[in-house]
């Protein structure tokens, strides 16, 4: 099986026949939908989807992705991942090289003191960050590695369940942007080896960007931070993130962070 195959039939079990507007009935033998009803929905033949899952059918056109990721209900990220993986979005020339941030982008993170930035690699590497953002991230970490091998990630993370499914959504996400770089695949291997858990949500075939949702971590020194991210593409070095952090004006969290800051500043003074 393709991973384009082995991808419609992880996301095919996941859509059910109600969400579909089918019957479902209680002798249904498969989670999910039928590889016919998908065709069904998607105004394809049977034995056309048949051979997308299987691997037989390696070009599929715009038109008929775009009519599966309808039928599969797939997100704007997990769109896009669907169409990567049909070879229908060219992916970015990958060099291979050790990952560098502009000088001139960490300069624009340091004067925002008040606010965590890290920059992300093409694998989750944390490549670069300003004062609070190493405070709260620490450079040279991965944020995947980090959630599922570090045991101090349970209690980081004020919902661990839900950051275990964010990250890996995400690095779903940059995966399917570049399967064959090395990093990507030297962190895929590493942490699938060490933790059954990212294992099963891998499974799952989730695919998302990271977004502004608020999260809550708590911090070893300062206690609960309430923060909302944005993310934006470093045009100057296609498949690295700027992420910012920030919370409510004068807010416990902002407080927390200021807090932080003035710890962050001892120590690089000591």
């Amino acid at each position: 099986m393709t991973p384009l195959g082995e991808y419609l039939r992880a996301r095919r079990a996941r859509v059910t026949p109600a969400e579909a507007g089918l019957p479902g009935g209680s002798r249904r033998r498969v989670p999910g939908l039928r590889r016919e009803e998908v065709a069904l929905l998607a105004g394809v033949s049977a034995d056309y989807y048949v051979r997308l899952e299987q691997g037989r059918e390696r070009n599929p056109s715009v038109q008929v992705l775009d009519a599966l990721a309808d039928v599969l209900r797939l997100g704007d990220d997990a769109r896009t991942h669907l169409l990567q993986l049909a070879g229908a979005v060219p992916r970015p020339r990958r060099t291979g090289t050790r990952e560098r941030v502009d000088p001139q982008l960490r300069m624009l993170m340091d004067a925002w003191d008040a606010q965590p930035a890290i920059v992300l690699g093409r694998a989750y590497d944390v490549l670069a960050a300003n004062a609070l953002g190493d405070a709260l991230f620490r450079v040279g970490t991965n944020l995947l590695v980090t959630v599922f091998c570090d045991p101090a990630a349970r209690t980081f993370h004020h919902d661990w369940e839900r950051a275990a499914h964010t990250v890996t959504a995400g690095f779903r996400q940059l995966h399917g942007a570049a399967p064959d770089d090395p990093r990507v695949r030297a962190v895929l291997n590493d942490v699938l080896a060490r933790s059954p858990e990212f294992a099963r949500l891998w499974a799952r075939h989730d695919v998302r960007g990271k977004t502004a949702e608020p999260k809550i971590l708590v911090h070893p020194q300062v206690g609960e931070l309430a923060l909302r991210a944005e993310s934006f593409d470093v045009r100057s070095a296609p498949g690295q993130q700027l992420v910012v952090y920030h919370a409510e004006p004068g807010s416990p969290t902002a407080q927390g962070l200021a807090l932080l800051g003035t710890l962050a500043a001892t120590r690089a003074r000591a």
